[in-house]
């Protein structure tokens, strides 16, 4: 039997990672630090989005830089809390769990983010050098580009190939499954991109 076949971790305990990752995950970071603010609703302007990239439309870039490291960190806690307590597949399970918790939060009527913030932090728990490789990826192709979605894009789908060769096969599985999810969520940027009608770093409106 292969890696991706046997789970050696209690269910009890997978269970009990998922839930703390949920938690971790549905904190509504830019919601709200964007409350705190005075700037009301973040979801009233803009996409609606409650992730950085929206934050950073109310003209406050510390807010949207704090959301973005919020937002990545609570996908490291998740990852390393249950690593350093259940072991290295509940880890997997809770920073899964985490990144569907910030697309869907139940506080929001599970309506969040798209997760590229959150997605990052879980790399970096479960393969930090994976981490440093989305962000060379990302950062490459934003200088050749100037397309923020599609630096991101092209990350999620360099890094699950690069963990497929490189290993461990759950942890790439987990990132590949985190990667198709993001995809999904980005369907309208693509739609934006395919159309050149998507906005480029620096752009206004």
């Amino acid at each position: 039997m292969t890696a991706l076949t046997v789970w050696e971790t209690a269910p009890s305990l997978l269970a009990l990672s998922a839930l703390v990752g949920y938690l971790l995950g549905s904190i509504p970071f830019g919601l709200i630090l964007t409350r705190m603010a005075g700037l009301g609703d973040v979801r009233k302007i803009g996409s609606g989005n409650i992730g950085a990239t929206n934050v950073l439309r109310t003209g406050n870039k510390k807010l949207a830089a704090a959301t973005l490291l919020l937002d990545a960190l609570k996908g490291t806690a998740a990852v390393l809390v249950a690593n350093a307590l259940w072991g290295y597949e509940a880890s997997l399970i809770a920073g899964f769990l985490a990144f569907l918790g910030h697309l869907f939060p139940v506080w929001l009527g599970f309506k969040g983010g798209k997760g590229v913030a959150t997605y990052i932090g879980v790399l970096l728990g479960a393969a930090p050098l994976m981490m440093l490789g989305f962000a060379v990826v990302w950062l490459v192709t934003a200088f050749v580009t100037r397309y923020s979605s599609l630096s991101a894009l092209v990350a999620m789908l360099v890094i699950p190939v690069a963990l497929w060769i490189l290993g461990p096969e759950k942890t790439a599985l987990l990132v590949t499954v985190l990667s198709v999810i993001s995809w999904w969520k980005h369907r309208e940027n693509i739609k934006r991109l395919m159309a050149g009608t998507e906005s480029k770093i620096g752009q206004k409106g």
